[in-house]
């Protein structure tokens, strides 16, 4: 199934992170973790529209990992998948993606 988001709206889809233990090796069951606040977008709206009936294009593009809120936007489930829908607004940054750089042997 797939779903277009109106408007100014994201659908976007949380990213796990990797370590589920922490550093003293204590292993953190599912139900006490915090969900996290970075996720991949998915699909966009078309864009905000302006009191003076203006489309503006979003900042945002489909494939952007972002940073959002730990309240922001709505969950739901489609296909047995969990994605959120939020405004753009409720986007605080894009994360860009940095080569990492590599270290000299001495």
């Amino acid at each position: 199934m797939k779903i277009r988001p109106l408007y100014d709206r994201v659908v976007v889809k949380r990213v796990e992170n990797k370590g589920d233990m922490m550093q003293g090796g204590l292993h953190i069951p599912d139900s006490a973790k915090e969900k996290p606040q970075e996720g991949e977008v998915m699909a966009v709206g078309k864009g905000k529209r302006l009191e003076d009936g203006q489309l503006v294009a979003l900042d945002v593009q489909v494939g952007d990992r972002i940073l959002f809120g730990k309240y922001s936007g709505s969950e739901i489930r489609l296909d047995g998948e969990e994605y959120m829908i939020m405004r753009e607004d409720d986007v605080l940054g894009i994360l860009d993606q940095q080569p990492v750089a590599v270290k000299k042997a001495s």
